[in-house]
């Protein structure tokens, strides 16, 4: 069957979400990557300091201790069903950001399964990229200044801090270490928190690994009167947290690696 219904337009999909944002018309952005796929597939996933396990298969390089993460299918597979009903789940605004079949990345390979899973593509289906590489410039020069006119909630590491964040951040709520398995009880929390206050047109940051798509779906389900955004590692710099990613590094250091060129596709 051919799943390959709309093409992903990587430039008028950033803007169409930025339009929303100042607009102040409610939205939910969410992604998945290679490692949502392999957790989405219930293959083991472990990403340590010197190696990366992916199923039966390790691999000899590692991440920083702010990305550790574990998966295991017979003790977290919460984890996974969470996780593809977050990626499964279909409403008005609720844009699902996954991986492009023709960009020439590590990720590619989880294309055509993921289209499988979502099913028949439409107007919703967009890249995981749309804030990051080839859109990271106007991601930082367009879509960060629209904050200043929000109220701002933000869901981020332990360790983040905000002196340097150039927008309000009226409230936070904190991740540790594997959050993707051990801080679920945010949901609580964040809703407790939107009904105590009666939150209305906020604007929800989320900053926590796989786990961002699980709380966004559960939110944005339960109330869609706020926009939920997966804002990934983009904010790392002004957060205080590293700058890891190649994208990150280009723009930050000025030098032209070819990744804040890449367009998705």
């Amino acid at each position: 069957m051919c799943y390959n219904l709309k093409q992903m337009d990587y430039k008028s999909d950033f803007f169409k979400l930025l339009n929303k944002l100042k607009d102040k018309e409610n939205f939910a952005y969410v992604r998945y990557s290679d490692g949502e796929a392999i957790v989405m597939q219930n293959k083991k996933l472990v990403l340590a300091q010197d190696h990366v396990e992916i199923g039966d298969a390790t691999l000899g390089f590692g991440y920083s201790d702010q990305d550790h993460k574990e998966f295991i299918p017979e003790k977290h597979g919460f984890v996974r069903d969470k996780l593809l009903a977050s990626y499964k789940y279909k409403a008005a605004n609720y844009f699902v950001g996954s991986i492009c079949e023709s960009c020439d990345c590590a990720s590619k390979e989880y294309a055509l399964w993921m289209q499988e899973q979502y099913g028949a593509l439409d107007q919703n289906y967009t890249s995981t990229n749309l804030l990051v590489n080839g859109n990271y410039a106007d991601f930082i020069t367009h879509f960060v200044p629209q904050l200043k006119n929000r109220k701002n909630v933000m869901i981020c590491n332990e360790n983040a801090t905000f002196d340097k964040v150039p927008f309000e951040v009226t409230k936070d709520f904190r991740v540790g270490k594997n959050c993707i398995v051990s801080d679920h009880h945010l949901f609580d929390e964040i809703r407790n928190y939107i009904n105590d206050n009666q939150i209305k047109d906020h604007v929800f940051l989320f900053s926590a690994s796989s786990l961002s798509e699980i709380l966004i779906h559960q939110l944005y389900e339960y109330n869609n009167q706020n926009t939920y955004i997966d804002i990934g590692t983009t904010l790392n710099p002004y957060l205080g947290l590293e700058i890891a990613r190649e994208y990150l590094k280009a723009y930050w250091s000025g030098y032209p690696h070819p990744n804040l060129y890449k367009e998705c596709k």
